[in-house]
């Protein structure tokens, strides 16, 4: 369907539909690894949600890298014109690590990194990555079970990387370590387009 692999929550119907350049997220931030992976489909997909979230008027955030699939996407959105916005802690404001290309916002901490981010954003998206990656996601996933917000989480499920995860999210639930509507929080779909569309559409349940 659309390339949606699985998409759960609450998806209204919409009587009209708004047209590219009014998109319902204004802005995405994405998170994901410092790396490549070892998969050129990693990379591709990077690439093809930094310019779509431009092409659709949308402000990337991100976490200021310049290397891995952090750079892939930023390059992506900013050669496609689109806004994108890094914050990057102190430590790691260097010459290899950040890309001083985009609108780079230098933080103290990781935390303040995180909240910075989570402030500016609309919605969030995890591209494959490792624990950085995942400790956002989940951090993310936590603040809206707890209700400090309502904006969609989506994973960009490239090649299969996070059918294990979603497999211990499902598990969690089973064994009443996490509420049902824990898995029902994440959208997942395999192309960006298929996933931008359902976080659009996407109600808090």
């Amino acid at each position: 369907m659309n390339g949606i692999q699985e998409v759960r929550g609450s998806i209204p119907l919409r009587s009209t539909i708004l047209p590219p350049s009014l998109p319902i997220l204004k802005s995405i931030c994405v998170y994901c690894g410092s790396h490549p992976g070892r998969k050129v489909e990693y990379s591709l997909a990077a690439r093809e949600l930094g310019a779509l979230l431009a092409a659709s008027g949308r402000t990337l955030v991100y976490g200021g890298g310049g290397v891995g699939l952090m750079g892939e996407t930023a390059r992506a959105a900013r050669a496609a014109g689109g806004r994108v916005i890094g914050v990057i802690p102190s430590h790691l404001n260097t010459k290899e690590r950040a890309y001083h290309e985009v609108e780079l916002r230098v933080v103290e901490t990781m935390h303040e990194r995180k909240q910075t981010m989570a402030d500016l954003a609309d919605g969030f998206i995890a591209l494959p990555g490792g624990f950085g990656t995942f400790d956002e996601l989940f951090e993310i996933l936590t603040w809206n079970q707890i209700g400090l917000h309502g904006k969609p989480v989506g994973l960009l499920n490239v090649a299969g990387y996070f059918d294990a995860l979603l497999g211990m999210v499902e598990q969690a639930v089973r064994e009443g370590f996490a509420p049902p509507t824990a898995r029902s929080r994440i959208l997942v779909a395999v192309n960006p387009p298929a996933l931008l569309e359902a976080m659009d559409a996407y109600i808090e349940e």
